[in-house]
This record gives structure tokens, C-alpha cells and sequence, in this order.
């Protein structure tokens, strides 16, 4: 459904934008910084209160936000408490805050998942679990509950080691010992290639095992899971980069239309689909690229190693570029979600 979609919508790219301009607010105000606006959205001002010196607001477009600390444009006048007098590590600190609380953001998803649904955790022992229709392991007359007992005479210890045999054995025959029902029994099975996988696959899954997680499990858990994720998508990015796997990205209208399919499988879903983002959009904003937080850390690096700021030239000549490169992959972005609509 459309308003679905909307609310789902404001609620992740409010959540997301939040945490990250949370961290630009807290550190530079924890630098002694003057921070004159913190803004989630962007256009006309919805409603708005001042505290101390600064002014919450929430404006009419929520996707996106902003602070406005003082002194970031080095052509505004100059105090004490602006960004620009500030030591270079306050700087850089207070830049990369904003993706640093875009990983904290996902363990407190996370951890909120496993500790509302539980954890599922995959048995080690050498035992089928899920079988999937018409893949080798089921159309060999395997059966869920299954023990691997031995692979064309080798002893089978651990699922692990099970799982090792099967992807270096595509295309050949095995011959696999199994105990079910008290019964030993030999069955013939010969793993298919997958492509994709680019590995031997049967079709089959591990037992899993579900249990109610403990709060500093789920924050281990949470923690990991986080590391995982990310360290895939570098993978995945870098595997784009290199033109290993073809470029596929999303624009706002793509994300907005997976975040309404998420929430229509309910609130678990779409605060892992939110963790997700999360971590997404912290690795991009780390990216060395002009006008994003990483390009902004390089500048301030290169002002240190030349004892002087950037001319405002050079500043201005940089940021165009940035801002062109950006501008080309939203293009490129949105044309591709328009693409998946359909609508021609």
C-alpha cells in the first residue's frame, strides 16, 4: 500500500538521517563548538523550539537533514567557537561522527531483533536440516533429519566439514553414508555447479536451533552481525568497482519501494532492512569523494600536511567536482529504479 510505503519511508530516512547528524551535533558540541540548528528534513520549517543557543527543527522534506555548526564555510566570520578554529583532530572527529553513528545505529537494531524474535543459530553437527525441492539432496531420496556418517569412506565429524567436501565436488559422484532411524543406509549424490556461487551446491540446509537471546548475547550478537554486513557490502562494492559483478544500485525511488515491501512483512523486517541502510550509508559517506564526509576528512588531512587550508578556490573547484560525480550516479540511480517500475 501506498501510505505504507510513505511511513515507512519517513520513519527509516528520519531514523537513519537522526543518528548520523546526532553524531556531527554531539561531538561538536562536546569540542566546544557552536552549533546554531540541528534540522531533520530539509524546506520549510514544520515546527521548530530553541534551547540555549541552538534551534531544533523539523522541516517539510524528511530525507535528509543537517547542523549547521558555526564557521564551516570559511568565508563566515570567525570565533573562538567556530568549526574553523577548532584543533584539525576536533575536525576530523566531529566529520566522521556522523558514519560512526551510522554503526552504532545497526547493534542497537540489531540487538532489538534478537531480543524480540530470538536467535537462530545453525547446528554444527552433520545432520540435515531443510532440503530444497528438486535440487540433488532432495531428488536422491535424502530425507530432514538425516546423519552424515562417512563421504565415499571418509568419516564426517562436523556440518562444516560435510559442507567442504560438497563444494569442492561438482559434477562427481559421492557415495554417502547415512544413519536414519537407528539405520545406516549408502545413497549416491552428485552435487551441481552454481554460477552464481561460483561452488558445488546439493540443496540443503543445517539444522537450526532457535532460543531467546540474553541481552549481552544480543548486543555480542548484534555486534558481529554488524562487522559481517558491512564487510560484505566493501566486498560487493569493490567487487563493482572492479567490474566483477554488474553495478546494481538504487535511487530514493528504489529505496523507498523496498522499504514499503519490507514493511509490509512487518516491524523485524524493516528495522534489519533499516539496519542495513544504516551501515550502507556510513561506508558511502566514508568514501573519499568530494562534498561526502570522507572527501571532507581528505581535505582537512591535506590542510594538515601543508600546515594551511585549501585556497577557497581549490575548495570550491573540488566540491563541483564532487557534487557533479554524485549528481551522475543519482541520475544513473533513478533512471535504473524507473527501470525496474516498468512503466514503459
Amino acid at each position: 500500500m501506498l501510505s505504507t510505503t510513505i511511513i515507512a519511508t519517513v520513519f527509516v530516512f528520519g531514523l537513519l538521517v537522526f543518528f548520523h547528524e546526532l553524531g556531527h551535533f554531539m561531538t561538536a558540541k562536546w569540542t566546544g563548538m557552536r552549533v546554531d540548528e540541528f534540522a531533520i528534513g530539509f524546506g520549510p520549517k514544520i515546527a521548530s523550539y530553541r534551547k540555549g543557543e541552538t534551534l531544533y527543527s523539523w522541516r517539510l522534506i524528511p530525507l535528509g537533514g543537517f547542523n549547521k555548526i558555526a564557521g564551516m564555510d570559511p568565508d563566515e566570520k570567525q570565533d573562538e567557537r567556530s568549526f574553523q578554529s577548532k584543533p584539525l583532530a576536533s575536525r576530523i572527529l566531529v566529520i566522521i561522527a556522523g558514519s560512526m553513528m551510522n554503526f552504532i545505529l545497526p547493534i542497537v537494531l540489531f540487538m532489538i531483533v534478537f531480543l524480540a524474535s530470538g536467535v537462530d543459530e545453525a547446528s554444527t553437527q552433520p545432520v540435515l536440516g531443510t532440503l530444497l525441492p528438486n535440487r540433488p539432496a532432495a531428488t536422491s531420496g535424502f530425507n530432514e533429519g538425516d546423519r552424515i556418517v562417512s563421504i565415499n569412506g571418509q568419516s564426517i565429524e562436523s556440518w562444516k566439514q560435510f559442507v567442504a567436501i560438497i563444494q569442492a565436488s561438482a559434477n562427481q559422484t559421492l557415495d554417502i553414508t547415512i544413519e536414519r532411524d537407528g539405520q545406516t543406509q549408502i545413497k549416491t549424490l552428485v552435487p551441481e555447479f552454481d554460477a552464481k556461487a561460483n561452488r558445488a551446491v546439493v540443496g540443503v540446509m543445517p539444522i537450526i536451533h532457535h532460543h531467546v537471546a540474553g541481552v549481552f548475547e544480543a548486543i555480542v550478537l548484534a555486534g558481529k552481525q554488524t562487522y559481517f554486513v558491512a564487510g560484505a557490502m566493501l566486498t560487493g562494492i569493490a567487487q563493482m568497482i572492479t567490474g566483477q559483478v554488474a553495478a546494481e544500485v538504487a535511487g530514493p525511488i528504489g529505496v523507498a519501494q523496498l522499504t514499503g515491501q519490507v514493511a509490509q512483512m512487518g516491524l523485524i523486517p524493516l528495522l534489519q532492512f533499516a539496519a542495513f541502510l544504516s551501515i550502507n550509508l556510513g561506508l558511502i559517506n566514508l568514501f573519499p569523494v568530494p562534498v561526502l564526509d570522507g572527501g571532507h576528512v581528505v581535505t582537512l588531512l591535506v590542510e594538515g600536511l601543508r600546515g594551511k587550508p585549501l585556497s577557497h578556490r581549490s575548495t570550491y573547484l573540488v566540491q563541483m567536482i564532487g557534487m557533479a560525480l554524485l549528481l551522475m550516479l543519482m541520475i544513473f540511480a533513478t533512471m535504473k529504479d524507473i527501470v525496474r517500475l516498468n512503466l514503459f
